[in-house]
């Protein structure tokens, strides 16, 4: 229920690629419930890349911050480390491999664990968050090939890049259980990468980061953190 909220965080789940038709009835529901900040997990890009849903959603949300009805804030977050040690965990864990469509383009990415600090920062201050976007990346920005020297490192046994191009990928994904629509959105995201779009490194986190203390966590310490996800034995 969204009785007596006032401030809403707003994630798509993956398998939603209609944001018209899911996510942003929902916003209206909560706006209509009295909800007057939302905070959204956005991607880094979204404003210039319409086949994103998250594009749509935030859309509504500036129409509905230009009536008046309700502030925002977007964490543009870069791809998260923790693709690595879900979507693609056992790929890398049972064949050694990172299966994405990125070409050889760099990636910017970022912890969850960053982008939860900083949407704790807009939900707990609205007015210090409002109708701003803040591009959310660690300091740096890296090929597939490098993402996989570092798992290898990590983990101690080869990890190979297996670059797939889009059409491949497509064909391939669905044996590893993931949906149409969920396949999509990640042709999406991934052409980003492959064209170059991806590797923009942003100083908003380490920003947002400094008065709490903490730097952001790149993808060795990451890599380190969560290890166990790829270990054959675990």
């Amino acid at each position: 229920t969204l009785d007596g909220a006032r401030a809403l965080f707003l994630l798509r789940p993956p398998q939603v690629s209609d944001a018209d038709g899911v996510m942003n009835p929902f916003v209206a529901a909560a706006v209509a419930a009295g909800v007057r900040h939302v905070v959204f997990l956005s991607v880094q890009g979204a404003e210039r890349n319409p086949v994103v849903p998250h594009h749509a959603v935030e859309r509504n949300l500036r129409r509905l911050a230009d009536a008046g009805h309700a502030t925002h804030t977007f964490l543009r977050a870069a791809f998260f480390c923790q693709n690595l040690s879900t979507t693609h965990a056992a790929e890398i864990r049972d064949r050694g491999e990172i299966v994405v469509p990125a070409g050889d383009g760099r990636t910017a990415f970022v912890d969850a664990r960053d982008v939860a600090a900083v949407a704790a920062l807009a939900l707990a201050a609205p007015a210090a968050h409002a109708n701003r976007a803040h591009e959310l990346t660690s300091g740096e920005a890296l090929t597939y090939d490098e993402v996989a020297a570092i798992l290898a490192r990590v983990l101690g046994r080869p990890i190979r890049y297996a670059r797939p191009g889009p059409i491949a990928f497509w064909r391939d994904r669905p044996a590893l259980g993931d949906a149409p629509g969920f396949i999509l959105v990640m042709e999406g995201l991934y052409a980003t990468a492959r064209f170059g779009l991806a590797g923009r490194v942003s100083p908003a986190l380490a920003e947002l980061l400094a008065p709490l203390g903490r730097s952001p966590i790149t993808v060795e310490r990451f890599a380190r953190d969560h290890a166990d996800v790829w270990r054959r034995d675990a």
